[in-house]
């Protein structure tokens, strides 16, 4: 009989401007293209087993997964030669086992919604296909949180919580390329920094 063969998984490390987070990219998809999933704490890690046993170690603190990587954002007290090779030990062999990064399905794209304004539908494009792999490069996500009166919200994940330069990011980036491309847009904000 034949026994089936463990995925061969292949992780390297990627730095980011947020100097207490790491990117572990693996060598495979770990959840459809576009969608995220960001855990500020093991409470909200409901639908990822791996997400709950990186919380384990004392030192992380957020852990976001995306695409093809997972960003692990620690304590400022911890330096990353003590716990990064341990951290990405675990994902490996958690990912080596089969299991998936996240258990969630959707039944449509969560991305998107027949009922948004057309004002919606053109920046949620603009932050789909112009900003979103730009975040992602760097181990984070952006998604839409709401537009009103000329100004967008949207919410910053995985290494770009809490980075000194995503405010930078957010305003000579994302809103530079928004306000430019649609008039109707006059400022970005993030919510929840």
């Amino acid at each position: 009989m034949l026994k089936a063969q463990a995925r061969p998984v292949h992780l390297y490390m990627e730095a980011n401007p947020n100097p207490n987070s790491l990117k572990f990219v693996a060598n495979f998809v770990l959840v459809d293209e576009g969608v995220s999933f960001d855990y500020p704490d093991a409470e909200s890690a409901t639908n990822s087993q791996l997400a709950k046993e990186l919380f384990n170690f004392a030192a992380v603190q957020r852990v976001f997964i995306a695409s093809n990587f997972v960003t692990v954002t620690k304590s400022e007290e911890v330096e990353w030669a003590e716990i990064q090779t341990i951290i990405r030990d675990h994902i490996k062999q958690y990912l080596e086992s089969g299991q998936k990064a996240v258990q969630a399905t959707f039944e449509k794209d969560p991305l998107f919604n027949e009922n948004d304004s057309e004002i919606v539908k053109k920046i949620k494009g603009i932050l789909d296909e112009y900003i979103r792999p730009a975040v992602e490069q760097d181990g984070g996500a952006i998604v839409f949180h709401s537009f009103d009166e000329g100004v967008v919200k949207v919410l910053l994940q995985g290494s770009c919580s809490g980075c000194p330069s995503s405010t930078v990011t957010l305003k000579a980036g994302i809103q530079n390329l928004l306000t430019r491309m649609l008039p109707e847009v006059k400022e970005v904000q993030a919510e929840g920094i």
